[in-house]
């Protein structure tokens, strides 16, 4: 995943042009969302359909297909807008706290009920290139320009090297949190997430070289010892 973003006219998943006819209704699209996420929660990948979500949500099968072209782009889109609120990157002027903040929302997301959705989703995205590619520009593009915007922040304040990879760091801090989420030989802590921007963005910060400075494990000073006292000799 490169920082040149595929032009927004290009992605694949379908459009968001408008349709002649009636208005959309929100309230038929949230519901289509919702029942999209507990059917797929429930039943898995392959076990769902667009008849089945319709029939949950009580609209039209043909009302699914005004928004959605397939049922790829709407899982996506079922996933995301159900996370984005929650996954937003704050500004507090340090980016060390500004990524473990969002990585330790997304560790809760994927210790939540959301978490069954997500496994489901990349699973059935193996076989499947059309969800794959709709998680892709549904949910994970939208991320990553955020998160290179918050890089980016960081590299102005002197606390990332200019030169650094972006693409690079971003998949080290997040590649471990989705191999502990799928191989799950390890747990998804707020601590690991903490040592883990340790790790990655100290080893990018051009502080961490100079003489005498260590940022990761700061050096304590050492007690001072105390003058032995000299004993006085007695004469016999």
């Amino acid at each position: 995943m490169r920082q040149k973003l595929p032009a927004r006219g290009q992605r694949g998943g379908g459009n968001r042009k408008g349709f002649p006819g009636r208005p959309r209704s929100e309230h038929a699209r949230l519901a289509i969302l919702r029942s999209t996420l507990k059917l797929l929660g429930e039943n898995g990948f392959s076990a769902l359909t667009i008849e089945a979500v319709a029939a949950h949500a009580t609209v039209g099968k043909a009302t699914v297909y005004r928004w959605w072209p397939n049922k790829a782009v709407l899982i996506a889109d079922a996933f995301a807008s159900s996370t984005t609120r929650k996954l937003h990157f704050p500004d507090t002027g340090f980016v060390r706290t500004d990524m473990s903040q969002q990585m330790r929302q997304l560790i809760k997301v994927f210790r939540s009920p959301r978490g069954r959705i997500v496994s489901a989703i990349l699973g059935g995205g193996q076989s499947d290139r059309d969800l794959i590619a709709a998680f892709r520009e549904r949910f994970l593009w939208p991320r990553r320009r955020e998160a290179y915007a918050t890089l980016r922040r960081g590299i102005l304040r002197g606390e990332l090297r200019r030169n650094v990879d972006l693409d690079l760091l971003l998949d080290s801090l997040y590649g471990p949190i989705y191999m502990r989420f799928l191989i799950r030989h390890d747990s998804l802590t707020p601590d690991f997430v903490d040592r883990l921007c340790d790790l990655v963005l100290g080893g990018a910060d051009p502080r961490r070289n100079q003489p005498g400075r260590n940022l990761l494990a700061p050096k304590r000073p050492r007690p001072k010892s105390r003058p032995k006292s000299k004993r006085k000799s007695s004469a016999p």
